[in-house]
């Protein structure tokens, strides 16, 4: 959760007035390089969820995070919906390994009902184009995917595209804003 990253997030989103809750999976305080099984990652979201919820009770609830930790959140939505969440936002969705395009790992995507908001680069390994939209086609209105050229799954860009990290995080930022008002507005 200290990665500089997750930090710039936090940081963009709150000069963006959105609140943010940042935690650590377990095998991360452990110091460790393997993930959590499914069943421990998903108790770590929804810990998290009710601590967000009891520290700010009358604010609506945008769950998610960057790769792994966005995926254990729409499995855990997908399993039982966590509770006052309205919509569940993704930094980089791993929706397969790198080098093996598949779709499986969004299977359970069409268990959650929520409204979901897909940030990606077009040079994310991990969620090639030709796999990842046909998914959020099938999802239909609740899946808006936001592409960001050149980014790759930590939203870095080459020089060549002209534009800064910096830059293109901020345009992410800004898209994930404007995006939770349409959230907000449905739940």
């Amino acid at each position: 959760m200290a990665h500089p990253f997750m930090a710039a997030v936090a940081s963009g989103l709150a000069e963006r007035h959105i609140a943010t809750l940042r935690y650590q999976f377990p095998y991360m305080e452990r110091g460790s390089k393997r993930p959590d099984p499914p069943k421990l990652a998903h108790a770590a979201v929804r810990a998290a969820m009710a601590e967000a919820g009891k520290r700010l009770p009358k604010l609506p609830l945008i769950a998610g995070g960057k790769s792994f930790g966005g995926r254990m959140t729409s499995q855990a939505q997908a399993a039982a919906p966590l509770p006052g969440v309205c919509g569940l936002a993704f930094l980089g969705f791993p929706l397969h390994p790198a080098k093996q395009p598949s779709r499986d790992r969004g299977k359970h995507l069409f268990d959650v009902k929520l409204p979901m908001l897909f940030l990606q680069g077009t040079r994310d390994a991990l969620a090639m184009l030709d796999q990842l939209e046909p998914l959020c086609d099938e999802l239909g209105e609740r899946a808006t995917l936001k592409l960001f050229d050149d980014a790759d799954h930590s939203f870095h860009v080459p020089a060549r595209s002209g534009r800064t990290d910096a830059q293109v995080l901020g345009n992410v930022l800004d898209a994930f804003a404007a995006w939770t008002n349409v959230a907000v507005a449905r739940s």
